[in-house]
């Protein structure tokens, strides 16, 4: 059964800063149902959509929201990325805003969400979040094949309503589908 496949797993959410960082909450407490041990970190800019008391509460755990002995964070330490990293058996990143894809792809370093993802050697997932316009630009189409080519599997984007209003792709996977693909890659461990 798949959800037996994340019962005791422990799988990182980073969450970047889209609109759509609202739907980490549904994919922390889905995946904590399905019996997961959850971690959280999070950019600067998804602490402007979603606090890190909420995702604390969700996850069971202290959120990573900055790199040095960040006080709410969990790190022998002070280094939360290293011990997150070592720690994730699964990595997603969501609301992966087109800035976020790009720092990821360039393998910089600067927050606890690029940090950790350097330091961890767990598959690596990613549900970007973003206008059309953002997600067509070739500087992103560039990235986004970086990281599959590094081997990031993309859950979506999807056609749908955007945060503008506009329709078209850019709208992140629904949390279903995003905990679906955390099931099949501890399936494939």
């Amino acid at each position: 059964m798949a959800e037996q496949a994340v019962e005791g797993g422990h799988v990182l959410i980073s969450v970047g800063g889209s609109v759509a960082a609202y739907k980490a909450c549904d994919v922390v407490t889905e995946l904590r149902r399905r019996g997961a041990d959850v971690r959280v970190a999070m950019t600067d800019a998804a602490t402007r959509f979603v606090s890190t008391l909420l995702l604390r509460s969700l996850s069971g755990h202290r959120v990573a929201a900055g790199l040095w002995n960040d006080e709410d964070a969990e790190a022998e330490h002070g280094m939360p990325h290293i011990d997150l990293g070592g720690w994730a058996q699964v990595h997603v990143v969501v609301a992966a805003s087109a800035d976020l894809i790009a720092r990821l792809a360039l393998g910089l370093a600067d927050d606890a969400v690029t940090a950790t993802a350097l330091a961890s050697r767990a598959p690596l997932l990613v549900a970007p979040a973003m206008e059309a316009a953002m997600w067509e630009h070739p500087a992103t189409v560039s990235h986004v094949a970086t990281l599959r080519s590094r081997g990031a599997r993309l859950i979506g984007p999807v056609r749908g309503r955007l945060a503008s209003g506009h329709e078209g792709f850019g709208r992140m996977a629904e949390p279903e589908a995003i905990v679906a693909a955390v099931e099949e890659a501890f399936a494939a461990r």
